[in-house]
């Protein structure tokens, strides 16, 4: 494959050419591409060169414009920084310019978006474009798919939870996190709406991850702590009610879906499983819920884990 940089000067492309044995001859090519004016007209992007190619078909090809399109992918994505590092690695994108632009707030509200919730904007899957898409090229792709994603139906079916997409796209992220087992993604939906529809707080640890994330990126926590829960953050439901402001990371299709398509029960409770690692006992009692909240608490100390 040959990456041709934007803006890159003809001599690059041949020195590229060259460092990569594709050229029989230099002086021909520089030829060629001098009578068919490339020389002048530089194309970036990504181009697949087949063994064989005779200078003229290289030359035919790099100055059509004939890319081969990537596969850009990205998922388990926690903020816009990290987005940017990870697209910025598939694509000439500039993570600079992109993470500029996802924290502008005039640039996102003529978009109809918030620093807050423009993660939940960009669904985690695999898109075909071009190597040399700008910054904010792909992000008007990404606000292109998203509206395309919420569709009548969709929509409907929120406002049926009564929910925007934002909101929704936000209890998702909440629940994709809360779980690690996509089975259980409808009933941590289902106990997360329970608790608005009744005016409790949601009292979601992730959510305080988050929180103490936001001041330190580098923080490592296995144990969410009593002291975390009087962080002062929009994002902290064990002190502020209703949703955060916006997603806590980029959810998934599969956790959107799950909030769309709650499991209807009467849990209130949950806390995560000692005898079923990565699920949850659900409880609609205290009384359950504490029995169980108090076993666990017990397996973490004899794990020692106590941050």
């Amino acid at each position: 494959d040959l990456y041709i940089e934007s803006d890159s000067p003809f001599d690059s492309v041949v020195m590229k050419l060259r460092r990569d044995s594709v050229l029989g001859s230099e002086k021909s090519f520089r030829w060629v591409a001098k009578l068919k004016k490339y020389d002048r007209k530089v194309k970036s992007g990504r181009y697949q060169l087949s063994g064989g190619m005779s200078n003229n078909d290289i030359v035919n090809l790099l100055r059509s414009g004939g890319q081969t399109p990537v596969d850009v992918t990205f998922n388990n994505i926690d903020n816009v920084y990290e987005l940017a590092g990870v697209i910025s690695g598939q694509l000439e994108a500039d993570s600079a310019d992109m993470t500029a632009l996802l924290t502008d707030p005039i640039y996102l509200d003529a978009k109809g978006h918030t620093p807050e919730s423009i993660l939940g904007v960009f669904l985690p899957n695999t898109y075909e474009m071009y190597w040399n898409t700008s910054a904010e090229a792909f992000i008007e792709r990404m606000l292109r798919e998203y509206d395309k994603f919420w569709s009548d139906g969709r929509v409907a079916a929120a406002e049926r939870v009564g929910m925007t997409p934002n909101q929704v796209s936000t209890l998702a992220s909440i629940v994709e996190r809360e779980t690690v087992k996509p089975r259980e993604m409808k009933t941590v939906a289902g106990l997360y709406i329970n608790r608005l529809r009744k005016g409790w707080k949601l009292q979601s640890d992730p959510t305080v991850v988050f929180a103490l994330k936001q001041l330190n990126p580098d923080t490592v926590i296995r144990r969410v702590l009593t002291k975390d829960l009087q962080i002062d953050s929009p994002y902290n439901t064990y002190r502020n009610e209703g949703l955060p402001p916006g997603p806590i990371g980029a959810p998934s299709l599969r956790a959107i879906e799950a909030v769309l398509q709650y499991e209807d029960h009467s849990y209130m409770y949950m806390c995560a499983s000692v005898d079923r690692p990565g699920y949850h006992e659900f409880a609609s009692s205290l009384t359950a819920h504490n029995r169980n909240a108090a076993r666990y608490r017990q397996w973490l100390n004899g794990q020692r884990l106590y941050r």
